[in-house]
């Protein structure tokens, strides 16, 4: 397959989503997250990925109309946060999360993370802010395949993407073969792994007979197995960076090679053991 920055994944409720965009975790709200966005979209990105916890939902909002790209070309998504899951609270939150953005509508609302005894009504929320078309598509993040499956059993609209911890530390093979049997796609948070990579051999190696750094391998490595990704950046330089991957592919034993460096470690909490 031929990528480039506006190559975009089918969704299977028919919307489209761009499989390369920014994600603004940590990036400071104002001036910082209002020039990042500026300068990603200058570069071509096109999606944008941020959540209420970021607290840069208005910075967010502001970068895109001053880049002057008109809202229809760009794919934006938020995330309803674990304090504000349930029913009502969530759809107090989503009205909160629009305004901040300044937009009419959101392309991709997601439950930040499964919740327990409040995640269903969540969902519940979800679909009908779908329903009125307030958002384009409707997913979840951090859900493993039983918390998936409980909510396909209890509810009416099948999530569009699961936004999920995935590095070659941390393949998620298990969960993406569940969602590609169930036609979710895969979205990747921390598809670097926090920059824990950079200095492991297989991937300097394989970076070095391409003319490319670790991060970009592991970025085409996604690429390459159909997973969505947002790389997090405030610095020019690396967003033209992660930006850079569409002029090389890795062969089939190369692929192999990354993903046998999985070990199942995580960066960040593990879903079915938080608590935040």
């Amino acid at each position: 397959m031929t990528y480039s920055i506006t190559h975009k994944v089918r969704l299977h409720n028919g919307a489209e989503m761009p499989q390369f965009g920014l994600g603004v975790y940590k990036i400071e709200g104002g001036k910082e997250v209002v020039d990042t966005v500026k300068a990603a979209l200058d570069l071509g990105y096109r999606s944008i990925d941020t959540a209420a916890l970021y607290g840069n939902e208005e910075g967010v909002g502001q970068g895109i109309k001053e880049s002057g790209i008109p809202r229809e070309e760009l794919f934006v998504t938020s995330k309803v946060w674990n304090t504000d899951q349930g029913y009502e609270s969530t759809l107090a939150a989503f009205e909160k999360s629009l305004k901040k953005l300044d937009i009419e509508y959101l392309d991709l609302y997601l439950i930040h993370w499964p919740v327990e005894g409040k995640y269903i009504e969540t969902w519940k929320a979800l679909e009908k802010l779908y329903q009125e078309g307030k958002v384009k598509a409707i997913g979840v993040s951090n859900f493993q395949i039983h918390h998936l499956q409980d909510l396909m059993a209890n509810t009416t609209e099948k999530p569009v993407v699961n936004q999920v911890e995935l590095h070659p530390s941390l393949i998620q093979e298990e969960v993406r073969a569940y969602c590609k049997e169930m036609d979710i796609a895969v979205e990747a948070w921390a598809p670097l792994g926090r920059g824990k990579l950079m200095e492991e051999p297989t991937l300097l190696s394989i970076g070095e007979k391409y003319g490319k750094s670790s991060a970009q391998v592991i970025l085409r490595w996604h690429l390459q197995n159909d997973v969505i990704i947002i790389p997090k950046s405030s610095k020019p330089a690396r967003l033209k960076e992660n930006a850079d991957i569409f002029d090389f592919a890795l062969s089939t034993e190369e692929m192999t090679r990354i993903s046998q460096l999985n070990k199942n470690e995580r960066v960040g909490p593990d879903p079915d053991n938080f608590s935040f």
